[in-house]
């Protein structure tokens, strides 16, 4: 149960910090966070230390667990490796990738179409990350699995920022279906190529992402 419990917790933080209600540089008290959420404070322990895990978190000294702070140079260089690390994902599903996960590729690519035509971020975001899950388990390489779900985990509140930018959902949908076609396919350099451009920040992406955070950091500076 308190696995369980701790996994919800994660994940409402998770959202908090990347909408904002939870700001860079804010001190997570399990006591008030306990109250908050109505739990004792083993499974709030247990959903900050994940967190930090991830590095959403930080413990400092004489302040305890709080909302970590990353510069947008930090930023961009983590989904400059996550990009790397997709595309290579792509292009080894293209060549390995069995029945099995074809279909599962496809019917998770179908979810995000009926988000994205709901409008609903919230359930765009979970089954995008379904959607890329699959794509890493079918690389057949369980090491680069690993680093890509790592990786992943990592950055999940800022591409959850992304895909509140105007339009970003349906081009995400889009991008999907251009990279499901390409692995179906087995066009392993178009899989590749495909995943990076759709990971990759840059241009006027980056800028409403670097934007978005200056939003979280005004927020904070306020309080």
């Amino acid at each position: 149960m308190n696995e369980r419990t701790a996994s919800r917790l994660r994940d409402a933080l998770e959202q908090d910090i990347a909408t904002g209600e939870l700001p860079p540089g804010t001190r997570l008290d399990e006591t008030a966070l306990a109250e908050r959420f109505g739990v004792s404070r083993t499974p709030i322990r247990e959903a900050l230390l994940e967190l930090a895990a991830s590095g959403l978190v930080e413990h400092r000294p004489r302040r305890g667990a709080v909302v970590a702070q990353v510069s947008a140079g930090r930023l961009f260089e983590m989904f400059e490796v996550m990009a790397e690390l997709e595309g290579m994902c792509g292009r080894l599903a293209a060549r390995r990738i069995g029945d099995w996960q074809r279909e599962a590729l496809k019917d998770a690519c179908a979810a995000c179409a009926r988000a994205a035509g709901s409008g609903d971020t919230d359930a765009y975001y979970y089954e995008n990350e379904r959607f890329h899950g699959i794509i890493y388990q079918s690389c057949g390489n369980s090491f680069l699995t690993e680093e890509a779900q790592r990786l992943h985990r990592r950055l999940k509140p800022y591409r959850r920022l992304q895909l509140r930018v105007h339009n970003r959902m349906m081009t995400s949908l889009a991008e999907h279906e251009g990279i499901v076609e390409a692995i179906l396919d087995g066009d392993a350099g178009a899989a590749e190529e495909r995943l990076k451009a759709h990971i990759v920040v840059q241009g006027e992406r980056f800028g409403d992402l670097v934007a978005n955070l200056s939003k979280l950091e005004d927020v904070a500076t306020a309080r």
